[in-house]
């Protein structure tokens, strides 16, 4: 006789602690027992599992047919060894005998049924958990850190673990298990055997841009409200990241809103960012406004749209060209992300040299780049024709080369100016800018000299005026 005196607890037991399915696991019970009866006495025997309620426990039934000779043992019954069993029995009857010997099915067989509980549980489970989370794809979950492999992060909900990977944490912050933990859930999926996270179906995130919006929505009730409404994030997740608010009503201003008595609201936010510089900025949907806001604290002389190209030519003053561009190109990089658009940052200088047609036949010398046609065209070589005639030491000092580089741009300059070459004017679009970001472009090495931005507070709201508040 399968099963003990126990098996209806343990069964409710399990029901109660995994959320299963009573019926789905009784059918997994008798799948198993089937499967391991099967091992046992060979798979020609018509067999019955059922789960007695009352007993508590599984029984199994072999069926056989009543004839007057037998040929097949596992199919077949005598007629008179059915009537001992049952004497209303007829020839071509079906008999069902209760098996009472099958406690002992054996280890090949015990361990078919332990596989093939622990699958049916395992998929249960899967279902109760997609089940209970799919709803909630998209919130911020509370829970504990349970463990780590290989850098992801194990992280305990209460009846579930979640997988926080690498690429979703913020680098400036460590963990240790045991320590409580937000983060966004990303993704619920109904199997994770496919996925790259085998044993999870629950994918968490601290590092998209979704969860620092979800944390503006938990602190600032205009937002939950409807009245507020963020337009646009972007985040270097540790560091720094910018959204773009706008209001319903005329009376509220969205970006003190969001900054809350004395900053309350956003110290929140940086805190469970662990110092992530947030700035704040009013959205527009005129681009050329709204790219003077993204770009605060840094002040914008001149903003030039290129709809056809969704870019934008930003000029600022030069003494701002390093604060417009910030810290390896992140202000820049942050803005152009905001809006989506493409941002080619220029100085004033640099501006107005690109439309100077001394300027631009200097350009065209062999082994100009801007950076070296700006020092120069600010020492007075104002032209082509003007560094063909100049000493050849003086441009050496003045261009850092080395002789033979000084004499072929000279050479090269000599045919400019007996040419007569002159560069077509450039205009706000210029395909060879200073600083050009594109919204998910990563920034390089760059023709200006970009000096690291002072330092800043943590939190840096931008006004509609592009100046900078804490």
């Amino acid at each position: 006789m399968v099963g003990t005196e126990n098996l209806k607890r343990i069964v409710d037991q399990i029901c109660r602690d995994k959320g299963i399915d009573r019926a789905l696991l009784i059918d997994a019970i008798e799948e198993a027992v089937r499967s391991a009866v099967r091992k046992k006495y060979g798979s020609r025997r018509e067999i019955e599992v059922q789960f007695n309620e009352d007993l508590g426990e599984v029984e199994v039934f072999q069926y056989r047919t009543v004839v007057d000779e037998v040929y097949d043992e596992d199919t077949e019954i005598l007629l008179a060894d059915a009537k001992r069993l049952d004497p209303e029995i007829e020839l071509d009857d079906d008999l069902g005998e209760k098996l009472d010997n099958i406690a002992d099915l054996g280890r090949i067989a015990a361990q078919s049924a332990k596989q093939v509980i622990i699958h049916r549980m395992r998929d249960a489970e899967r279902d109760v958990i997609y089940e209970m989370y799919r709803d909630r794809e998209g919130t911020i979950v509370n829970g504990i850190v349970q463990r780590f492999e290989r850098g992801d992060m194990v992280i305990n909900l209460g009846r579930t673990d979640a997988i926080l990977p690498r690429d979703g944490q913020i680098p400036k912050r460590s963990y240790k298990q045991g320590d409580r933990i937000r983060a966004y859930l990303q993704e619920v999926r109904r199997d994770s055997r496919d996925s790259k996270f085998r044993d999870s179906q629950l994918i968490l995130s601290r590092t998209c841009n979704e969860f620092l919006i979800k944390l503006f929505e938990m602190e600032v009730p205009e937002i939950a409200e409807g009245i507020v409404k963020i337009m646009g994030a972007s985040r270097e997740p540790g560091f720094r990241a910018k959204i773009a608010v706008s209001s319903i009503e005329s009376d509220v201003d969205p970006v003190g809103a969001c900054v809350g008595m004395k900053g309350s609201r956003v110290q929140n936010v940086v805190q469970e960012l662990q110092g992530e510089r947030i700035d704040i900025v009013p959205w527009s949907p005129d681009p050329a406004k709204y790219a003077y806001n993204a770009l605060a604290p840094a002040e914008v002389s001149m903003v030039v749209v290129d709809d056809d190209r969704k870019a934008l030519l930003v000029v600022v003053p030069d003494d701002q060209l390093s604060l417009a561009i910030g810290r390896q190109g992140q202000n820049v990089r942050l803005a152009s992300r905001l809006l989506g658009w493409k941002i080619d940052v220029k100085s004033e200088q640099r501006y107005s040299n690109l439309e100077n047609k001394g300027y631009l036949n200097l350009a065209e010398v062999d082994g100009m780049d801007e950076s070296l046609a700006d020092r120069l065209f600010a020492a007075g070589i104002t032209s082509a024709a003007v560094l063909a005639t100049m000493n050849i030491e003086q441009l050496m000092s003045l261009a850092r080369i080395d002789e033979e580089r000084a004499q072929k741009m000279q050479r090269s300059a000599a045919l400019i100016k007996s040419s007569g070459v002159t560069a077509p004017p450039v205009t706000a679009t210029s395909d060879e800018p200073a600083l050009e970001v594109e919204p998910d472009a990563e920034l390089e090495n760059t023709a200006e000299t970009v000096q690291d931005e002072p330092s800043a507070p943590d939190v840096a709201v931008e006004e509609d005026d592009g100046d900078a508040q804490d």
